[in-house]
């Protein structure tokens, strides 16, 4: 099952609202996405200025887990606060080892 792992910097002068956003695009995702499993993690030990965080999406009950669908409509959603975001954002995919051949 394919999952993501998007990550990037926020400032923590907009970190509320940044928050607020990626929480509001994860009830957005899972409504329109009926077993999506979306969370919002951030890397311990960040610095108090600047943080890392961490999405993560999984597709409960599908086989082929998160497809280019719903990774484009992952990205279109976070280009609406893209503006809060400090440099790019970095989406990785990965898949339980043995399931990738």
């Amino acid at each position: 099952m394919r999952e993501l792992f998007i990550y990037y910097r926020i400032d923590a002068a907009v970190a509320a609202d940044t928050r607020r956003e990626v929480e509001a695009m994860h009830d957005r995702l899972r409504q329109a996405h009926p077993g999506l499993a979306a969370r919002l993690l951030t890397r311990a030990g960040d610095s108090p200025a600047q943080q890392t965080w961490m999405e993560t999406y999984a597709l409960r009950g599908a086989p082929a887990g998160v497809g280019a669908d719903i990774e484009a409509g992952i990205e279109a959603e976070a280009a609406r606060w893209a503006h809060l975001v400090t440099g790019p954002r970095h989406v990785e995919a990965f898949v339980a080892a043995g399931d990738n051949g």
